[in-house]
């Protein structure tokens, strides 16, 4: 058997040849049987999708890189169960497209982070870092006061509604009207975006300004939402967790 590795690593292709073969049989042992599972997530009764306003607030967040420096991941470890909380589940996960585990922490885990803080303190933070974390190294986006554009918003819950998240007509001809209720809790539209994503939704001025709808209210809107869209992870025992 040796000699047979031995004369197989003279033969540079011979080799690469033998090293898919064998991950091809590993990546069919884990891949294969998934097809065969009619549902391998099984998605929470109480999961609701992003709001517009959210959505928007997320295409934000990639746009501006954060996912890089920032995982959307809680392993179930004992010390990092103690400091982000309960960890995180597929099922959390299962209409974002795409999602945003990442790996990648120069900065915290963001999994749990809806209602950490207040909105004036992401505000303040995402402005001027320092400001509030002295020793911060992640750098400001001062651009996002900058109105919002929410002229795609409706083509994209139309695009998601045909990958399976369940936003239904309603929502998707709304759209652009619930992101600006959203951040109006004295407006007409305040009433018609809870009526669609729920009564427990936050509804708020988000960067505090009730004179226009920013990059800065959709960005913190999606940050203040993760990890409040389903109660399930809430629901699961950590006693025990390695």
């Amino acid at each position: 058997m040796l000699k047979l590795h031995y004369n197989l690593e003279k033969l540079s292709m011979g080799l690469v040849g033998a090293i898919i073969a064998v991950a091809s049989v590993g990546g069919l042992v884990e891949i294969a049987p998934l097809f065969t599972i009619e549902e391998t997530v099984v998605i929470p009764d109480d999961l609701r999708p992003h709001t517009p306003l959210e959505l928007a607030g997320r295409e934000i967040y990639i746009r501006e890189g954060c996912y890089a420096c920032h995982s959307q991941m809680v392993r179930s470890l004992a010390d990092e169960i103690d400091r982000y909380g309960p960890y995180s589940l597929a099922a959390e996960s299962a209409w974002d497209h795409p999602m945003l585990w990442g790996s990648k922490r120069t900065g915290p885990d963001l999994a749990r982070l809806g209602g950490k803080y207040s909105d004036d303190w992401h505000v303040a933070h995402l402005i001027n870092p320092r400001s509030v974390v002295p020793v911060s190294i992640m750098p400001a986006y001062p651009w996002l006061v900058q109105p919002l554009d929410t002229d795609l918003l409706e083509d994209s819950l139309a695009t998601l509604a045909r990958m399976g998240v369940p936003y239904d007509e309603k929502m998707i001809t709304s759209a652009e009207g619930d992101a600006l209720g959203q951040s109006r809790p004295d407006s007409d539209g305040a009433a018609g975006v809870r009526t669609r994503y729920g009564e427990e939704l936050a509804v708020r001025l988000f960067d505090g300004d009730p004179g226009r709808l920013t990059e800065m209210d959709a960005l913190v809107a999606y940050l203040q939402s993760l990890g409040t869209l389903t109660g399930a992870p809430y629901d699961l025992p950590t006693e025990g967790a390695q």
